[in-house]
């Protein structure tokens, strides 16, 4: 951990850049529109998985040395411009997009490289492991076709996802800023939350007219949405940036909760999102099971992602969360026998008791209840 007293800022940079992972995320969400199979899943993670590690790496670099200058801006900025072709190139990818999607990726990656390598010697990381195997597979991918396509992605995802654990070794002598990376982290969630608050939103806005039912699923939606928040800013977003400054190695926390962890959430958010906006779409029909399966199922790994960060933060159970989660499974049943809006209903009403259970337990500790840092990373 950086042993500076002055918190390191968000560069202005580093915000632009996230608006590329705007319309990545949203681009991932119309791929999950149109297939609601596992199948379709996959292949919408496949893809989500590289553009999410471009980001990761950029946050990363900007986190562990200063950012905000003239070459570093630049390279962010043509980083940034990598990650619009690459979300450009989504909803193709599969098809006659996939060269642009692959080298998209392996220049982002040659960038970011550049940049960390310039002043330093050469090390196996997870940005020259990129450089040199799951770039040129994306590549390779992109010039071939069908199942080999598919084959190729999702070896270079696994890759992707490995290479923390590969280089370890390296990134525990990293000096990791903890509060830039619990803010850096949190601002991608909110990305997330606020992509689903227009997937609902823009349909709506849009249709010929504007019926009760309707109007009550995008409340719905929205309230759900914001349980979605308040159980991550209001509990998680403190133990998160607590658990860092607190680890005994830090690396270890930004590969299992920030990098994995944090992939969970934000693909769970997504897959509500996609649920919410059928919801909306058609608030009297019944939910088809793909899309049961991406609200409620969505929403359960959301919460039951807090067992697993949990235990990697402090050794201790999640018992309300993972509860909770269980009882959004359960739901599952009921959601496909009731109309779509009352499936919705019904689930933003699980999440909002969660938060209220959760803040009168805190609260019956005898701790303060306007919601401080102290008792939210111990609920959390």
């Amino acid at each position: 951990m950086t042993d500076e007293t002055a918190e390191k800022r968000v560069a202005w940079a580093e915000l632009f850049f996230d608006l590329v992972v705007v319309l990545a995320v949203t681009q991932v969400s119309s791929l999950l529109h149109g297939d609601h199979s596992w199948a379709g899943a996959g292949r919408a993670l496949i893809v989500f998985v590289p553009i999410y590690w471009v980001w990761v790496g950029t946050t990363v670099h900007a986190n562990t040395r200063d950012a905000d200058g003239p070459l570093d801006r630049v390279g962010i900025f043509a980083v940034g411009l990598c990650g619009l072709l690459m979300a450009l190139a989504m909803p193709g990818a599969y098809g006659d997009r996939g060269i642009l999607f692959g080298a998209a990726y392996l220049t982002a990656r040659v960038v970011l490289a550049v940049l960390v390598f310039r002043d330093r010697p050469l090390s196996f990381g997870p940005v020259s492991l990129s450089v040199l195997l799951t770039g040129p597979l994306l590549l390779a991918g992109g010039f071939t076709g069908g199942g080999w396509r598919t084959a190729l992605w999702a070896c270079a995802a696994l890759v992707d996802l490995s290479t923390p654990r590969l280089t370890r070794r390296t990134m525990m002598h990293l000096p990791f800023n903890a509060g830039h990376l619990a803010e850096r982290f949190g601002l991608f969630v909110i990305i997330a939350l606020g992509e689903s608050i227009v997937a609902v939103g823009a349909p709506a806005a849009s249709a010929a007219h504007l019926g009760g039912g309707v109007v009550a699923a995008v409340a719905a939606a929205f309230a759900l949405a914001c349980g979605l928040w308040w159980v991550y800013f209001h509990f998680a977003a403190d133990a998160v940036r607590h658990g860092l400054e607190t680890a005994a190695i830090p690396a270890d926390i930004v590969r299992q909760v920030l990098s994995y962890g944090h992939l969970a959430f934000i693909g769970a958010i997504i897959t509500v999102a996609v649920g919410m906006a059928e919801v909306v779409a058609e608030p009297g029909d019944h939910l088809h099971a793909g899309v049961a399966a991406l609200l409620y199922g969505g929403c359960a790994l959301y919460l039951g992602t807090y067992g697993y960060t949990r235990w990697r933060l402090f050794r201790k159970i999640s018992t309300t969360r993972l509860v909770a989660a269980a009882v959004v499974l359960a739901l599952l049943a009921v959601a496909m026998v009731i109309p779509a809006l009352a499936a919705l209903i019904l689930l933003a009403v699980a999440v909002i008791l969660l938060n209220a259970v959760e803040y009168v337990m805190v609260a019956r500790r005898g701790e303060l209840p306007g919601g401080t840092r102290r008792e939210r990373r111990m609920a959390a």
